[in-house]
């Protein structure tokens, strides 16, 4: 049997475990105390941290050795794994993952998806869909590996106080962009997040601007599936979202998560993106 897997930072909740994918979680660090993310922390938690101490949480990859646990208890048990990795250039999870492989003699393949959230998630889908269709192992790691410059993996911030604690904008930014309503788009470029184009107004106006967007820039894409990932963002907002991508494309299933703990703690509340496999 072959087994897909995954790390935490995919964002699937119930679409991956209802598949059977078995998944590797990242830690996330309060503090003194260090959590098992989707396990023993919730994004909540996250928001009363950074509410309570202005801190941002952090993070850390799993060991080589907590790998190589994790895909020994399916090739002792006869299975091939497919583990599919958050992006080299955001964590050092896939160069863990792939030196914690070699000890399992080629059963173990490792796939860097140069994505993260539910841009990671939509590989994972797909390469749990190929092998129902009957690939083997080795053909869908390189139909996988052939998708990924095609993965849309973006997202739309309500507001830059986390990226501005993680460093990622200046504290000039993020006041000028909180008080004119300014919204940048955030996407992956090559397996690392870069700025786009910015929005102002209303997360409403610019969420559906930046959904309006997205179909002019794929006109063609993979109908299987899309996802609306937020970062516990308002219902309103939400609403918005799926409505604008029902009228706009033609999606067989538009798929809500919300985003986990490592995700959530880099980008804060509200946050949304739709994210979708091109053509």
């Amino acid at each position: 049997m072959v087994r897909v897997t995954t790390d935490s930072t995919c964002d699937l909740g119930v679409y991956g475990a209802e598949r059977g994918i078995e998944i590797m979680p990242l830690s996330v660090i309060l503090g003194s105390d260090t959590y098992r993310d989707g396990v023993t922390i919730t994004p909540k938690d996250i928001f009363d941290y950074v509410a309570k101490t202005g801190v941002l949480p952090k993070t850390s990859a799993p060991s080589i050795g907590d790998y190589e646990e994790f895909f020994a208890k399916f090739v002792d048990a006869g299975d091939t794994v497919i583990h599919l990795d958050i992006s080299a250039k955001s964590s050092s999870s896939n160069e863990h993952a792939v030196a914690a492989a070699k000890k399992f003699g080629g059963k173990v393949f490792v796939v860097d998806t140069k994505a993260l959230s539910s841009g990671q998630g939509l590989l994972v889908m797909k390469a749990y869909d190929l092998l129902q269709q009957g690939m083997s192992a080795e053909e869908v790691v390189d139909t996988v590996n052939a998708l990924r410059p095609k993965v849309n993996t973006s997202f739309i911030p309500d507001r830059l106080d986390y990226l501005y604690k993680g460093g990622r904008c200046s504290r000039m930014t993020m006041y000028g962009a909180n008080l004119l309503k300014i919204h940048p788009l955030i996407e992956m470029d090559d397996g690392q997040l870069v700025p786009g184009k910015k929005y102002r107004g209303s997360m409403e106006k610019c969420i559906a601007a930046y959904i309006r967007d997205l179909a002019e820039k794929y006109p063609k894409y993979d109908r299987t599936r899309c996802f609306i990932t937020h970062s516990s963002a308002d219902a309103e907002l939400v609403e918005v979202a799926k409505k604008q991508v029902s009228e706009i494309f033609d999606f067989d299933d538009v798929l809500e998560t919300v985003a986990g703990s490592v995700i959530t703690g880099h980008c804060g509340r509200n946050t949304l993106g739709v994210l979708f496999i091109a053509e």
